[in-house]
């Protein structure tokens, strides 16, 4: 089996564990664990394209997160929001506050984690699971064992900043800790951070990042760019030593196709990529996409194709709003073609396929019921059918330029296009009008095309046309395309 960080541009699922077994529980009529997970659905999910599926939130959770989740007033309007017939039942805690890197005992533990692995395996899906090194639970055992591994706090930071620091009682001595934040906003209330200016913390960590990657093939590292040691110095005025080097070194020496992917944001994506990881967040472009401009998108697909291959393309996952409540039709098929039909790793969120409004907070474990978007479901479903063909998988990406189609007419600005190809003859080339009014331009081609007419299938429409080489070779393929629509073309030579 071709494994993960060895594939060209593979596809990942991202699914919330809790709000998964919640929904098995309904049907079976007791609770489920992973062991209930259907084969039929790990089977639907390999048939769809996926190579790896992430699971979010399996590991222990503590009383503490808890309590915090059910308590916190803002977070509760939060979650009732999105569920209106909240209980405390529905609320867990947050999955990112964690006191062990083992399996919650709800979801059938580590033995029941390593069969659904297995079985995912012989469906030919590779299991990604979380880890989070830049904090820990408020009740995790080093609180009391290691307290040493924390930021503690002064009364004078306590006064000044009373969101970013707490009081612990422990058996051993109340502290006043730190909770886990990043630079720009306020403490994450149910996390302690950890102290990397200790070299006895990073040396613990390494040890559990181990662990974990022997329950799995590969971890997506929640604000993997918050143990560089110019960020953590720069939060908490305390030197560290880079962390990311040897411990995905030492990973690596176990288990060489073990995956990395990092959430990362602030223009570090290269920095985490050189340190081990397999891949990084593409938030640029979400964002980019979200503002509706395309040439900052097209700008954004200048960078070499090594570094664009190590990206990971989305447009939703549990931190970002929904893209169907973001991008409205047919804004969002346009960003959807482009995001995915673009090199990297492909990365969807459970939800999106079926268009779902809502999002769901960590902090949940159940879903709300919302009827699919048909529309987009059906959208989706020829999307994956598309990615599905081995020129997307294994084959070479350029952009395209796109050239006025008369004197004096700018909307060539607004496309955005591609080309694919492959050893073999099949070529690919998709055009995204990315504005909303219609748009015309020439595309330019890449190869020899003169001396045969073209075949242009459209994969995702009803297009069917033919060309002369010779025009094309010497003016490009003229499109005009209407606001936010798209081709994406199968060109066969006749």
């Amino acid at each position: 089996m071709t494994v993960m960080s060895q594939m060209l541009h593979p596809s990942l699922y991202q699914i919330n564990t809790r709000v998964w077994m919640t929904a098995l529980a309904r049907e079976l009529g007791r609770p489920a664990t992973l062991d209930d997970v259907p084969d039929n659905e790990l089977a639907r999910l390999a048939a769809l394209g996926f190579d790896a599926i992430w699971l979010l939130s399996v590991w222990q959770t503590g009383q503490a997160g808890q309590r915090f989740s059910r308590s916190n007033a803002a977070l509760r309007r939060e979650l009732q929001e999105t569920l209106p017939d909240l209980l405390d039942e529905d609320i867990p805690g947050s999955g990112f506050a964690i006191t062990a890197y083992t399996t919650h005992p709800s979801l059938g533990g580590d033995n029941a984690l390593a069969r659904l692995r297995e079985r995912l395996r012989r469906h030919g899906l590779r299991l990604i699971l979380d880890f989070v090194p830049n904090h820990t639970a408020l009740d995790h055992p080093w609180v009391e064992q290691h307290p040493e591994y924390y930021i503690q706090g002064t009364e004078q930071e306590l006064a000044r900043h009373p969101m970013n620091y707490v009081r612990v009682k422990r058996a051993g001595g109340d502290l006043l800790l730190a909770h886990g934040r990043d630079p720009y906003f306020p403490g994450w209330s149910d996390t302690l951070q950890l102290n990397y200016g200790n070299p006895a913390t990073p040396e613990a960590m390494g040890a559990e990042l181990r662990s974990v990657a022997e329950k799995c093939d590969g971890v997506r590292c929640d604000m993997a760019m918050l143990l560089l040691p110019e960020v953590f110095e720069r939060t908490w005025g305390i030197p560290a030593q880079p962390f990311w080097p040897e411990a995905t070194r030492r990973v690596h020496e176990r288990a060489p196709a073990f995956c990395f992917l990092a959430e990362v944001y602030w223009d570090l994506e290269s920095t985490l990529l050189q340190q081990g990881f397999d891949y990084a967040y593409d938030k640029r472009l979400y964002d980019r996409l979200r503002d509706g401009h395309a040439r900052s998108v097209r700008e954004h697909f200048f960078a070499g194709l090594n570094y664009q291959s190590k990206l990971a393309r989305f447009l939703e996952n549990h931190d970002e709003a929904r893209a169907a409540a973001t991008f409205p039709e047919p804004r969002h098929q346009a960003a959807a073609v482009t995001t995915f039909l673009s090199p990297g790793l492909r990365f969807f969120h459970e939800g999106q396929l079926e268009g779902r409004l809502k999002r769901l907070s960590p902090h949940l474990g159940r879903a709300p019921e919302e009827p699919a978007n048909e529309s987009l479901r059906r959208f989706y479903s020829g999307l994956l059918e598309v990615l599905r063909r081995p020129i997307l998988r294994h084959g070479r990406w350029q952009l395209l330029q796109c050239a006025p189609a008369w004197e004096g007419n700018g909307s060539c600005d607004a496309f955005i296009a591609f080309a694919w190809e492959d050893s073999g003859a099949e070529r690919l080339v998709l055009a995204v009008n990315y504005a909303g009014h219609r748009s015309q331009c020439y595309v330019r081609l890449p190869g020899e095309l003169a001396g045969r007419h073209w075949q242009f299938r459209d994969l995702l429409g009803d297009a069917r046309w033919e060309r002369a080489g010779s025009a094309l070779q010497t003016t490009g393929l003229y499109l005009d395309i209407g606001p936010w629509h798209y081709h994406v073309f199968q060109m066969t030579g006749l």
